[in-house]
């Protein structure tokens, strides 16, 4: 029976944040700016025809909660909602405040629970050694996966360090 061989060695790193990300527009300050700034050195690229950006977002999603309180504070329903963009989290997250009919369905009064929502991205990072690799962010934490260059690793971890929230 043959064996498995190794062929490259991919690692991933993690770090805690020690406070969460205060909210969306945080959040969205550190991935955009990665995007637009390019603090990994990183280059584009041709695969199959088609042209990349040094650095793109592969995935995202955004969970919106609202808490539904009765008039001693308790809480008597949540509402979660998950979403593809910012905007449609924005947007989803103040129609169900808005609405009334929830509110009286469920006896209580909408509160967006800011402190229990949960943002996510992924960007996807073309090195100039030809690793691509990502960098995952979410409110708590962020995660290096699919690298082998300690290189990539370094300067990551050196622009995290220049990034107060990421401390």
């Amino acid at each position: 029976m043959a064996d498995f061989t190794t062929s490259n060695t991919t690692k991933s790193a993690v770090r805690k944040l020690a406070a969460p990300l205060a909210d969306v527009t945080a959040f969205d300050n550190i991935v955009q700016g990665v995007i637009t700034n390019n603090p990994f050195q990183c280059v584009s690229y041709n695969a199959q025809g088609v042209n990349h950006n040094p650095v793109e977002r592969s995935k995202q999603g955004y969970t919106a909660r609202v808490v539904y309180q009765d008039e001693d504070a308790k809480t008597v329903a949540v509402i979660t909602a998950r979403a593809p963009s910012i905007a449609s989290f924005t947007s989803v997250a103040n129609l169900i405040v808005a609405d009334t009919a929830i509110a009286t369905a469920y006896g209580g009064t909408p509160v967006r629970d800011l402190e229990n929502e949960k943002y996510a991205a992924s960007l996807k990072c073309h090195d100039a050694n030809g690793e691509i690799y990502f960098v995952n962010f979410s409110r708590d934490q962020v995660t290096l996966t699919s690298f082998s260059d300690e290189a990539i690793r370094s300067r990551v971890e050196t622009w995290a360090d220049t990034v107060a929230a990421l401390g």
